[in-house]
């Protein structure tokens, strides 16, 4: 099948006759089965104790007990003052000392692994945001001291496994 030219003049994002969808289809599948060979590989280690709360970890040590999806790059913010007192989304009071994250979709109390310029930082998911454009993730003032994180800038962030499954329901 010859490739067809779109108004600019150049090949169109066929690829070998199959259409695009074909493509990304096809790229899927090997994404989610590289992630169940992860996630079985990770699942034949012994796990610890889950303690819940938040952690700071360095880079050599392991995320206790957790997997995580692949890390990804997202845009961030922080949040706080003026809005401490105020319950979150997920029922905790919000106050200056608070470590955790808002998103927009994740579940309340997802666990996030979130990087920021060598810092790591393992916390959950306990608000609803941001509302701002082009941002994923809203950093309580005590996640963002832990990470080291002023203003707005990208940072890198993997969900847990035992999270990520249930959130792609």
């Amino acid at each position: 099948m010859k490739a067809g030219r779109h108004r600019h003049g150049r090949k169109d994002d066929s690829w070998r006759g199959r259409s695009r969808g074909a493509v990304h289809g096809r790229r899927a599948l090997w994404a989610c089965l590289a992630v169940t060979i992860f996630s079985l590989a990770a699942g034949a280690a012994p796990v610890q104790a889950v303690t819940g709360g938040a952690g700071v970890t360095s880079e050599a040590d392991p995320a206790d007990g957790f997997a995580f999806t692949p890390m990804r790059a997202a845009g961030a913010t922080w949040y706080g003052p003026g809005l401490y007192g105020n319950q979150t989304a997920c029922g905790e009071t919000l106050t200056s000392t608070v470590v955790g994250v808002a998103h927009k979709t994740l579940p309340c109390g997802t666990t996030v692994k979130l990087a920021y310029h060598g810092h790591y930082l393992i916390t959950t998911v306990i608000d609803r945001g941001p509302y701002s454009p082009g941002n994923s993730f809203d950093l309580t003032n005590g996640a963002r001291l832990a990470l080291g994180f002023s203003g707005a800038d990208r940072l890198r962030y993997g969900v847990a496994l035992e999270y990520a499954r249930h959130a792609s329901r």
